[in-house]
């Protein structure tokens, strides 16, 4: 009698009281036993398909080694997804293959018909497996300069057809060079984590290029006399007005790529050159992080986190555009979001979709602004707001007023510093009283790239780099490390990026700076010396720390007078 996934699990430690749970709540909902307790946290997807090897006899392997590509890619994506299952490679005549479904009994024989051959299974991961399967299939649409070569020779066709419902780029079949070469574009900027897509017009040729970890990088030239047409194409598949090139547009689509969502927003605006596009890609299912792994660490840690359960006030966060703001509010808010709480959001955009938070749209052309959607969103009873952005003193009176009257607002600003949100409020009219009497914290920010840990370079600092960074000189030469390159982080040398933080504390010596209209430079020396760190001391700690390179501190942040 074959034995239960549920008893070899217990076996292998899991405890009895967690698989009652997992089996209770089978009988409730129905589902796989392994599914259940993967969903629960209780075991790891490795763990159940152990279990699922011991039960079937197939062996499980963590990595899929090497595959042949001419092998997997024959199977269609869209039924390798579904069963779960990639074709690796053949042997004496035999088609191994590793699937994270070893229970769909119909696979082998749907791959023994396929390949006309023996069939031999392995279990393997079930990301590793769809990961894989998406990168063998988006290797061919990923030439982008092979089709930007192809389309100098054809006579181009423009296919205006309005998308429906978002099928996978990597299941399409479109022939038009144009419309593989924009699909190729995206494919190959979610692979390389790009932010931004940057179609730029010059006088002789148009330069695609992507952001990737905040810095800009040449991707592709294509010939000049394609640009009209890649420019229709975008404006096609994000609903815009393809006769209309004199006047800047807007708009968005979302897309499928390798089983991802993706929303991009899209601007187009006209040049001396020609129109200009920007796409602006956000991750649908993108991982909310929590505060301490943004970036935050230690006593700044800590206090940030008795700002946010403080029951009103306002939190600013400041910076420009593209420094981590948003993402830092969001982790905030996940981290306070309970049942018992009712938390209200006025964004432009919303870039990410949190769960049990209401979540409204700023749209200028029907008057919905941040002013117009705070105030009506105070008659809906909520504990805590967060406003996208203070642009105007209207915004701004409604969310010190909100913060007055028993709510805690999160809000955002751009300026340099923290002390320079002070002195924005009052260039907005704010009267001083009311600003010490309700900002409780701002947080300025900074993102600085992560140095790759397969390649980063130990060297020991120099005395320069020391007085740079504001690192007290003395003692040993410290180890820190530069950025190198090599085929993990694309040759940047950097893989991902992390926050460094300003937090100044409003207390009672600030609020008193505050209502004698203190200037920034005075408000930001005393809060030094009550012991906040800089921007670049909290950015040096990080270099001491073999997290980023001296570099790229010097590159976001500047030297205090």
């Amino acid at each position: 009698m074959r034995r239960l996934v549920g008893e070899i699990l217990v076996e292998a430690g899991l405890s009895p009281e967690r698989l009652k749970k997992a089996l209770d709540l089978q009988k409730k909902r129905g589902g796989r036993i392994g599914t259940l307790l993967v969903r629960l946290n209780y075991a790891t997807e490795a763990e159940v398909l152990k279990a699922l090897g011991a039960q079937t006899g197939l062996p499980f392997a963590p990595d899929l080694g090497e595959i042949d590509r001419e092998l997997a890619i024959k199977l269609p994506i869209t039924y390798a997804k579904k069963a779960v299952v990639i074709p690796v490679r053949r042997e004496n005549g035999t088609v191994i293959a590793a699937t994270a479904e070893p229970l769909l009994l119909s696979t082998v024989d749907d791959l023994r018909i396929l390949y006309d051959a023996e069939i031999d299974l392995f279990l393997a991961p079930s990301e590793l497996i769809l990961d894989t399967l998406n990168r063998l299939h988006s290797e061919g649409l990923d030439k982008a300069e092979d089709t930007a070569q192809e389309m100098e020779e054809d006579d181009l066709s423009f296919l205006a057809a309005e998308l429906e419902e978002p099928t996978d780029l990597l299941e399409a079949t479109d022939d038009a060079p144009i419309i593989r070469l924009v699909n190729s574009l995206l494919s190959q900027a979610i692979r390389e984590r790009a932010s931004d897509i940057h179609v730029e017009p010059f006088e002789k040729e148009v330069v695609a290029r992507f952001r990737i970890d905040g810095i800009l990088y040449n991707i592709l030239t294509i010939q000049k006399r394609f640009q009209a047409s890649i420019a229709s194409r975008v404006k096609i598949m994000s609903g815009l007005n393809i006769a209309e090139k004199r006047l800047p547009q807007d708009g968005g689509m979302r897309i499928k790529i390798g089983g991802r969502d993706v929303d991009v927003r899209v601007s187009i605006v006209p040049t001396a050159f020609g129109e200009r596009i920007v796409l602006r890609l956000l991750y649908r299912e993108s991982a909310l992080l929590a505060l301490d792994k943004i970036g935050f660490s230690g006593d700044t840690l800590t206090r940030f986190n008795e700002f946010i359960e403080r029951p009103h006030g306002i939190i600013l966060v400041t910076g420009p555009t593209g420094s981590g703001k948003t993402t830092t509010l969001y982790a905030s808010l996940s981290k306070i979001n309970a049942p018992d709480k009712n938390i209200i959001t006025i964004e432009d955009p919303i870039e990410y979709q949190l769960k049990g938070i209401g979540q409204i749209q700023v749209n200028a052309k029907i008057s919905l602004t941040f002013a117009a959607g705070l105030r009506s969103v105070l008659r809906q009873d909520p504990d805590v707001i967060l406003v996208g952005e203070i642009r105007d003193s209207e915004t701004a009176e409604i969310a010190i007023q909100a913060a007055l009257t028993g709510h805690l607002v999160f809000s955002t600003l751009h300026t340099n510093d923290a002390a320079g949100a002070v002195t924005r409020l009052i260039d907005m009219k704010i009267e001083p009283f009311l600003i010490s009497s309700s900002v409780m914290g701002i947080l300025a920010q900074r993102l600085v790239r992560v140095l790759c840990t397969e390649c980063r370079e130990a060297y020991s600092m120099t005395p320069l780099e020391m007085t740079e960074l504001e690192v007290p000189a003395g003692g040993s030469p410290r180890t820190i490390y530069r950025a190198k390159g090599c085929p993990a982080c694309f040759q940047t040398g950097y893989l991902g990026r992390s926050a460094i933080y300003e937090l100044l504390e409003v207390d009672d010596e600030i609020r008193q700076l505050i209502m004698k209209n203190a200037d920034a430079s005075t408000i930001k020396a005393a809060a030094v010396k009550r012991g906040m760190r800089t921007l670049r001391q909290d950015g040096a700690d990080k270099v001491l720390k073999g997290v980023t390179s001296v570099d790229e501190v010097v590159r976001v942040t500047q030297k205090e007078a």
